[in-house]
Parts: C-alpha cells; structure tokens; sequence
C-alpha cells in the first residue's frame, strides 16, 4: 500500500498542537530553507531546538548533534536530511518514543515512513511545514 499523508484536518490539528521542533539538519546559513524555516516557525512562538553536529547554536538556540541528545522531548521532528538517512531517524524517534515526524519538501521514503507509522507516529512526508503552517493559518 502506498504512502499517504495525513488528511488536512490531521494536519491542522497536528499543527495547532506543536510548541517545540527539532530541526534535524537546521544550517546557521540563512539562505538555507532549513534556517527560513525555523525562523518563519520561531517567530510564530514555536521553540526551535537545532540539531546538527559541529554547531554550537542557530537561531539563538543550543545546537545539539544528534536526536539521542536532546535534553528534552520535542513536539515534532523536523527532517531537512537527504532520503537515504531517514531510515536512521525513524530508528531514533522510535526509540525516544517521539510521536510526530515531519519529512521536508522533496524528501521521500515510503519504506522508513510506513515503518514509522506502524510504530504509532504520525508521519507527514514530502510537504513544507511552514508553507503548510502558513495555509492553515493565514485563513
């Protein structure tokens, strides 16, 4: 069975209920989509919590390297990674017990994201959460 991304009333609630995201891949360059992002996220109130290594902070925010080192639970993992490490990150937020995965514009891996889903997360795949935040809220 295909892959198919939650309806838009899922979306909306999904969206209305987040306050922090992991922003795995967040560049401190600000020409990046990553960082246009989380800052158009930030300025909404949502806390961004950057996840990169070799980065000390972005945004104003603590950088951490990996998932596993968060020092908190976020609402939402935000993906800006090439497709062949999503599989590598669904193992991580099952195994943290994370509950909602967001998967960047352009990313796709129908396997790693039904494999997620199955584990109980909700999975919102090749779609731009600001842009999506941006429509469900600007009407």
């Amino acid at each position: 069975m295909a892959f198919t991304n939650p309806d838009a009333d899922e979306i909306r609630r999904l969206l209305k209920e987040i306050r922090s995201v992991a922003v795995l891949g967040l560049s401190p360059n600000p020409s990046r989509p990553s960082f246009k992002v989380a800052k158009g996220l930030q300025s909404k109130g949502c806390r961004i919590i950057p996840v990169r290594p070799m980065v000390a902070e972005v945004l104003g925010e603590k950088a951490y390297p990996d998932l596993e080192s968060l020092p908190e639970m976020p609402d939402i993992v935000d993906v800006f990674r090439a497709k062949e490490h999503v599989p590598e990150i669904v193992d991580s937020c099952i195994a943290l017990g994370i509950r909602r995965l967001w998967l960047q514009e352009g990313i796709v891996h129908e396997e790693a994201a039904a494999r997620a889903r199955d584990a109980g997360i909700t999975v919102v795949m090749d779609r731009c959460l600001w842009r999506d935040y941006l429509h469900f809220y600007s009407t």
